[in-house]
C-alpha cells in the first residue's frame, strides 16, 4: 500500500511539474477537517498555509529602530542632512556637528515617536483580535482555542451574532434550507442581511458529529483581495461511488470580519487564514497620491539646492583666489607645517567645498518636512470636526483616510460625479408599469412606508382584454419572482410594517433599493412576495390564493450584461425564464411582444427623469432546461476563466424573450444638490456626471440639478448620431460649433455666471468613448482624443451615460492626462465608482445606501453630496492658503538666515567663520521660528467661512497654484535677500563707525553675528504677524511668546557659566549688546526697513490690482457688522455687500 502511495505521489508530482497540470499554480486543495481522500483518489499532499495570526502592524520590538530609521532617511532632505552630519563629523568644518544632528535628530525622533504610537495601537487591536476565542470541531466534539491557532482545514462553528474568525465555505447552518444571513458591514458597509448558502450535499450535516464524518475536499483559487469573487469547487466523497462535484462561488463563501445574523449556528471549513484572508489582503495601502504642493516643494528645493551648491562654489573659488596671495595663504603668526604644504590641492579644494555647503546648509529647511506634517495631520481634525458636515438623518460625519492631499481640495478645477446615490438620494419610489401598452400608476409607496388610505390601481389606459389579462399576471409574478430580496419576520427585525395585502408582517431588504420599490410597487397591485424557504418561492395572489415556484437557477445581475434571470418551476410543472434589466440590454434579445408601445413608454418616463426597467419572459421545455443547467454546470465548476464562460453562457440562455413590460421608478435629487453644482460652477470648477444609466433619465437629473440649463445648447456625441454619420464627420461637426463661439467665450466663462450668455453641453454615451478611445488603423490613436478633449474644454458641462466602471475611471485620466493636467476630483457612493475615485487626484466617497466601498477606497468621505461645497469652498481654500504660506515663508525665513553667513565670508578672507553661535544655528528652525508658522498654518482666516461660501468665486483666486507659482516665490526668495542684506550691513555700518560700549570698547564678530541675528528673529516674527488675518489668544501667544522665548534663552544662554561648555564665547555678549542705546535703535530701525518693502508692495497691489479676495476682506473691514448680517439670509448680505461696493 505504501508503495501504491508513493508511485501515486511521484506520478502526481510529475504530471503537476512536467506535464503542467491546469490549476497547480492558480488553485490549492484543502481538506475538510484534514482527512486523507479515499483509496483510489488523487493522492494526499498536505500543503503548508499560514496560521490565523493577524498583523497590520508595521514594526517589531526588535526591527523597529532600523526599519524606521531605513524608511525616514530614503527621504531626500532627511538623507542629505545627515550626509551633512556625517561630513561634520569627519572633516574639520567651521560649525559643531551638533548644529545639523540636533534639527535631524528632533525631526527624526519626533516622526519616530508618532509612528511608532500609532504601530502599538496596532500591535493591541492584532493581540485582541488573535487571541479571541473560536470553537471548531475535534474528533466529533466542540473544542475551543484562540483564533490564531486555527488552521486551513479546520471545521469551525460559529454562533449567532459572532464575527466569522477566517474565511470559510459554509457546509451547514441550523436552518433546514441551508441558508444564514449575514452582514457585511465592518467590510464593506453594507448593512443589509445577505443571503449565503450551504453546499447543497452537507447542508443535512447539523451536528458536531454528522460534520466530523464528513469526506470532502475543496479546491479553490489562491487568495485574491475581490471581496465578490470566489471560485472553486467541492468534492464530497461517499461511499464506493464516485465523488460528487459541486461548484462554489462568493455565495457559499463567509468572510473574516462578517458577522453571523439571524442564524443560531453554522459550521464552516477554514481555507483562507490570517493573512490570507480576504480581509486582510484589503489592508494593503493605496497607491500614494501626491498633491500639488508637495510638488512645488521639491521642485523649490532643487532650486535651493542648486543656490547652495553654487554658494558653496563661489566660495571656494574665492578663497583660492585671495590666498593666492602669500601672506594671506600664510601669514607670519600662522604658518603651515610641511604635511600640509604638500597636501593635494585638488582633496584641499573639495574639502573646503564641503565645509562650505556645512556653513551654508541651513539654507534646506529640514523641519519644514516636520511642521508640514503635523500641519496635515492636525489639520484635518478640521474636517471631521464640522459640525455643518454631519448629517442628522444618518448619524454619519465626515471621514478624512489620508491627511495628504488637504490642500488638493482648494485646487479642483474638474469634478467627476456618479449620478445614483451621489446626486440623487438612491430612494426609490415605484411611479408606475406599462404592460403591453397599458399603464398602471399605485399610489405611492415610499421606502417601505404604505400610506394608511391609499389603494387600488389608477389606469391610465385603457382595460386590456382577456389575452392581456394573462399576460398582465404574468408580468406581476415576473416581478415577484426575479430578483434577490430577502423577508424577515418581525421575530428578527424591529419596526417591522403590516402588510396590507396579508396577514403576515414582513419587511423587504436587498442591497439594491430597485428592487425593494419593485416588489413593493407590484404589492400594491395585488400580488405579494411572501418569502423563499426550502428553495420555493412563495407569493400571494390577487384572490388571497399562495402560489409556489420552485427556484430552479438565479443568473446573477452584473454590471456588463445590465440584467438578471431566474428559471422557475411552477406547481403545474411549467418552467419559466423571466429577465428583468436595462432597456438596452433586453430589447436586443426580444423576438415578441409590444416593443414599439413599451419603448416609447420607456422613453417618455426617461425623459421624465426616471429609472426604467424592462420585463420579459421565455418558457422552456424540459429538454431546453437540461442543456440550461449543463451549460451552467460547466460554466460554473471552471476554475480558470469562470466569470467569463458564465457571461457566455448567460448571453446563450438569455435569447428569444417574449417582451412583458416595464417598470418606472424614481430617484429623488438629494437636498441642495443644485445649488451645490451652482456654487462649485461659480468657482470655476467644471462639472461632469458620468453615470450607468441611459441618455434622457440621466439629461433629465442634469436639467434638474442645474448642470444644464435651459439656455444650454446641448450637443450629443452618441452612437444613434454616429450611426447616421461616421465618428470622424460627428466630431468635427461638434467641433465647428463649439470653436465658432470660443473666440467670444472667456476663460471663466465655464463658471455659469452669465445667464444669458450661450454655453454648450456634451453628452456622450460609453459606445461612442469606445470608438474615441480606441487606436485607428492609421497610426494616429490621438487625433480624435484630442479633438473630443477640446470639445469638452469649450461646454460648461458634460454627461457620460452608459458607462462602464472602467470607462469612468479611462475619462477621469484621459482628462487627467490632458496637456493642462488639470487637478481632477471623483465622487460616487457605489462600488462601481472606486476605479474613478483611484484614478483621480482626489476621491471622496459618499457614504451612501450601496455600501462602503466608494467611502473606504476614497481620500474623504462625506455623508452628502451637498457636504463637498463646504469641502471644497471653505476647507480646500484654508487648507491650501495656509500650506502655500507655510512652504513660502519656510524659504523665505531661510534665506534670511543664511545670506548674511555667505556675505560674511566677504569678510572674514573666506575662512569659514561662522556668523551665528551654535546654539542659535541649532534652536533657529526648531525653537525660535517654529512655532508661530505651524499655529499660522492651522488657524489662519482671511476670509470668513461664510463669505467663502456664499462668494464661490473666491475660490478662484487660488485656482492653478497661484500662491505657489514660480513668479510668487522668486518674490518671496528677493524679499528674503533683501531683508539679509539690510540686516547684514545695517549691523556692518553701526559696529564699523563707533565704539558702542559704556566703556569705549568695540563690539567683536560675536556681538556682530548676534545684533543680526536678534534683528532677524524679529523681522521674520513680525513678517508673519503682519500676514496674519485671524487673530485668536493662541497667535499671540505663540507670536510674542515666541521673540520673549528667544530674549530670556538669549540672556541665561549668555549669563551664566554652563559647566558642560568648555568654552562660552557668548558669555556676557547678549546682555553687553542691550547696553548699548544706537544697538537699540539699529534694530527697531533695521526691522522697520526691513518690512517697509513687502507693506509698500501690500498697499499697491490692493489700491491698484486688487484680487476678488482682497476686494472682500476691504468690505469686511469697512462693515463691522458683516459677522452679524452673514448669519441672515443670503439676499441680505448680497445687498450689503453691493452697497458698499457702490
Amino acid at each position: 500500500m505504501a508503495g501504491t502511495i508513493d508511485c501515486s505521489f511521484i506520478r502526481t508530482l510529475i504530471n503537476r511539474y512536467c506535464a503542467g497540470e491546469e490549476n497547480w499554480v492558480d488553485s490549492r486543495t484543502i481538506y475538510v477537517g484534514h482527512k486523507e481522500p479515499p483509496p483510489g483518489a488523487e493522492a494526499y499532499i498536505p500543503q503548508k498555509y499560514p496560521d490565523n495570526r493577524i498583523v497590520s502592524s508595521k514594526y517589531t520590538f526588535w526591527n523597529f529602530i532600523p526599519k524606521n530609521l531605513f524608511e525616514q532617511f530614503r527621504r531626500i532632505a532627511n538623507f542629505y542632512f545627515l550626509i551633512i552630519f556625517l561630513v561634520q563629523l569627519i572633516i574639520d568644518t567651521p560649525t559643531s556637528p551638533v548644529t545639523s544632528g540636533l534639527p535631524l535628530f528632533f525631526v527624526i525622533a519626533v516622526t519616530a515617536i508618532k509612528q511608532g504610537y500609532e504601530d502599538w495601537l496596532r500591535h493591541k487591536a492584532d493581540n485582541a483580535m488573535n487571541q479571541c476565542p473560536v470553537h471548531f470541531i475535534q474528533h466529533g466534539k466542540l473544542v475551543r482555542k484562540q483564533s490564531r491557532n486555527l488552521r486551513v482545514g479546520d471545521i469551525v462553528m460559529v454562533n449567532d451574532g459572532e464575527t466569522f474568525p477566517c474565511d470559510l465555505i459554509f457546509l451547514s447552518s441550523s436552518r433546514e434550507d441551508g441558508t444564514c444571513y449575514v452582514t457585511t458591514a465592518s467590510l464593506d458597509g453594507e448593512s443589509s442581511h445577505k443571503t449565503y448558502y450551504a453546499v447543497q450535499e452537507t447542508k443535512g450535516f447539523q451536528t458536531e458529529e454528522d460534520i466530523d464524518s464528513l469526506h470532502a475536499t475543496i479546491e479553490c483559487e489562491q487568495p485574491q483581495p475581490d471581496l465578490y469573487k470566489f471560485v472553486g469547487r467541492v468534492h464530497v466523497y461517499q461511499e464506493r461511488n464516485d465523488p460528487i462535484v459541486r461548484s462554489l462561488g462568493s455565495e457559499n463563501l463567509l468572510l473574516r470580519g462578517a458577522s453571523l445574523k439571524n442564524t443560531e449556528k453554522i459550521f464552516g471549513v477554514a481555507i483562507y487564514t490570517g493573512m490570507e484572508t480576504k480581509m486582510a489582503l484589503n489592508y494593503q495601502s493605496k497607491s500614494q497620491k501626491r498633491s500639488v504642493v508637495e510638488k512645488s516643494m521639491n521642485a523649490f528645493l532643487i532650486v535651493y539646492l542648486c543656490i547652495l551648491i553654487s554658494k558653496a562654489l563661489i566660495n571656494t573659488v574665492l578663497k583660492y583666489v585671495w590666498q593666492s596671495d602669500p601672506f594671506r595663504d600664510e601669514p607670519w603668526f600662522n604658518q603651515k607645517t610641511e604635511a600640509e604644504r604638500q597636501r593635494n590641492l585638488f582633496l584641499r579644494a573639495f574639502t573646503d567645498f564641503l565645509a562650505f555647503m556645512v556653513l551654508f546648509n541651513y539654507i534646506i529647511p529640514v523641519s519644514m518636512y516636520v511642521t508640514v506634517e503635523m500641519q496635515k495631520f492636525l489639520g484635518s481634525y478640521f474636517i471631521t470636526w464640522d459640525e455643518d458636515m454631519f448629517d442628522e438623518e444618518t448619524g454619519e460625519g465626515p471621514l478624512v483616510n489620508t491627511s495628504d492631499l488637504n490642500e488638493e481640495l482648494g485646487q479642483v478645477e474638474y469634478i467627476f460625479t456618479d449620478k445614483t446615490g451621489t446626486l440623487t438620494e438612491n430612494n426609490m419610489e415605484f411611479i408606475e408599469c406599462c404592460i403591453e401598452g397599458n399603464v398602471y400608476v399605485p399610489h405611492v409607496i415610499c421606502n417601505g412606508q404604505i400610506l394608511p388610505d391609499s389603494g387600488g390601481i389608477d389606469m391610465i389606459d385603457s382595460s386590456p382584454g382577456v389575452s392581456g389579462k394573462e399576460r398582465e399576471e404574468l408580468f406581476f409574478r415576473a416581478l415577484c419572482l426575479c430578483h434577490t430580496v430577502q423577508v424577515k419576520d418581525d421575530g428578527f427585525v424591529d419596526g417591522a410594517k403590516k402588510s396590507p395585502d396579508s396577514s403576515r408582517s414582513c419587511i423587504y431588504i436587498s442591497s439594491s433599493p430597485d428592487e425593494v420599490a419593485l416588489v413593493e410597487g407590484v404589492q400594491r397591485l395585488g400580488f405579494t412576495y411572501l418569502r423563499l424557504k426550502d428553495n420555493y418561492m412563495e407569493l400571494l395572489n390577487r384572490d388571497n390564493d399562495i402560489e409556489r415556484y420552485e427556484l430552479l437557477e438565479i443568473l446573477t445581475f452584473d454590471s456588463v450584461r445590465r440584467r438578471m434571470s431566474v428559471i422557475v418551476r411552477s406547481a403545474t410543472g411549467d418552467i419559466y425564464l423571466f429577465c428583468k434589466g436595462a432597456d438596452s440590454s433586453i430589447f436586443p434579445r426580444v423576438t415578441e411582444g409590444k416593443v414599439d408601445q413599451i419603448r416609447s413608454r420607456v422613453e417618455h418616463n426617461a425623459v421624465e427623469g426616471l429609472r426604467t426597467l424592462c420585463v420579459a419572459y421565455k418558457k422552456l421545455s424540459q429538454e431546453e432546461y437540461d442543456e440550461v443547467c449543463e451549460l451552467l454546470h460547466t460554466a460554473r465548476v471552471a476554475l480558470q476563466e469562470r466569470e467569463k464562460k458564465l457571461g457566455e453562457a448567460y448571453d446563450h440562455i438569455e435569447t428569444n424573450l417574449i417582451l412583458l413590460g416595464a417598470t418606472a421608478v424614481e430617484d429623488r435629487l438629494q437636498e441642495k444638490a443644485a445649488d451645490t453644482i451652482e456654487a462649485l460652477q461659480k468657482a470655476g470648477i467644471k462639472v461632469w456626471v458620468l453615470t450607468g444609466d441611459k441618455m434622457e433619465t440621466a439629461a433629465a437629473t442634469c436639467y434638474a440639478c442645474k448642470l444644464f440649463r435651459r439656455n444650454t445648447q446641448v450637443l450629443e456625441l452618441t452612437t444613434k448620431k454616429i450611426e447616421e454619420q461616421s465618428l470622424h464627420d460627428v466630431l468635427f461637426e461638434l467641433s465647428k460649433t463649439v470653436l465658432r463661439h470660443s473666440g467670444s467665450m472667456t476663460r471663466d466663462s465655464f463658471s455659469g455666471l452669465s445667464a444669458d450668455m450661450q454655453d454648450f453641453g456634451l453628452i456622450i454615451d460609453g459606445a461612442a468613448l469606445s470608438l474615441i478611445m480606441k487606436p485607428r488603423q492609421t497610426g494616429s490613436s490621438g487625433n480624435y482624443r484630442e479633438i473630443f478633449l477640446e470639445i469638452c474644454r469649450n461646454c460648461s458641462a458634460v454627461l457620460c451615460c452608459r458607462m462602464a466602471p472602467l470607462q469612468k475611471a479611462q475619462i477621469v485620466k484621459l482628462i487627467k492626462l490632458s496637456k493642462e493636467h488639470p487637478i481632477t476630483l471623483a465622487i460616487g457612493d457605489g462600488a462601481n465608482d472606486v476605479s474613478m475615485i483611484l484614478e483621480a487626484h482626489v476621491g471622496i466617497g459618499v457614504i451612501g445606501k450601496e455600501g462602503r466601498q466608494a467611502a473606504r477606497n476614497s481620500d474623504y468621505a462625506i455623508p452628502k453630496f451637498k457636504h463637498l461645497k463646504k469641502m471644497l469652498l471653505v476647507h480646500g481654500h484654508f487648507y491650501y492658503i495656509r500650506i502655500s504660506e507655510l512652504v513660502q515663508y519656510f524659504f523665505y525665513k531661510n534665506v534670511c538666515f543664511i545670506f548674511p553667513q555667505f556675505l560674511y565670508q566677504f569678510f572674514c578672507g573666506f575662512s569659514q567663520q561662522p556668523l551665528y553661535d551654535t546654539a542659535y544655528l541649532t534652536l533657529y528652525n526648531i525653537s525660535f521660528t517654529s512655532l508661530p508658522i505651524l499655529m499660522y498654518s492651522l488657524m489662519e482666516q482671511h476670509v470668513t467661512s461664510d463669505m467663502l461660501k456664499r462668494d464661490p468665486s473666491l475660490y478662484r483666486d487660488i485656482a492653478k497654484n497661484a500662491l505657489l507659482r514660480w513668479r510668487v516665490f522668486i518674490y518671496w526668495t528677493f524679499l528674503g535677500v533683501f531683508d539679509a542684506l539690510v540686516f547684514f550691513f545695517g549691523a556692518y555700518l553701526l559696529l564699523e563707525n563707533m565704539a558702542v560700549t559704556i566703556n569705549g570698547q568695540v563690539f567683536g564678530n560675536w556681538t556682530f553675528g548676534t545684533l543680526v541675528f536678534t534683528v532677524l528673529v524679529f523681522t521674520v516674527t513680525l513678517k508673519l504677524a503682519l500676514d496674519t488675518h485671524y487673530w485668536t489668544w493662541i497667535n499671540h501667544f505663540v507670536i510674542w511668546g515666541s521673540l520673549i522665548f528667544y530674549i530670556v534663552f538669549s540672556l541665561l544662554w549668555g549669563g551664566i557659566i554652563w559647566p558642560f561648555l568648555s568654552y562660552q564665547r557668548m558669555y556676557f555678549v547678549f546682555i553687553q549688546m542691550l547696553s548699548s542705546g544706537p544697538v537699540w535703535m539699529c534694530i527697531i530701525l533695521l526691522i522697520i526697513i526691513s518690512l517697509l518693502p513687502d507693506i509698500i508692495k501690500k498697499i499697491l497691489c490692493r489700491q491698484l490690482w486688487p484680487t476678488a479676495t482682497e476686494r472682500t476682506q476691504k468690505i469686511m473691514k469697512h462693515k463691522p457688522t458683516v459677522e452679524a448680517v452673514a448669519t441672515c439670509d443670503g439676499p441680505l448680505l448680497e445687498g450689503s455687500l453691493t452697497a458698499s461696493e457702490a
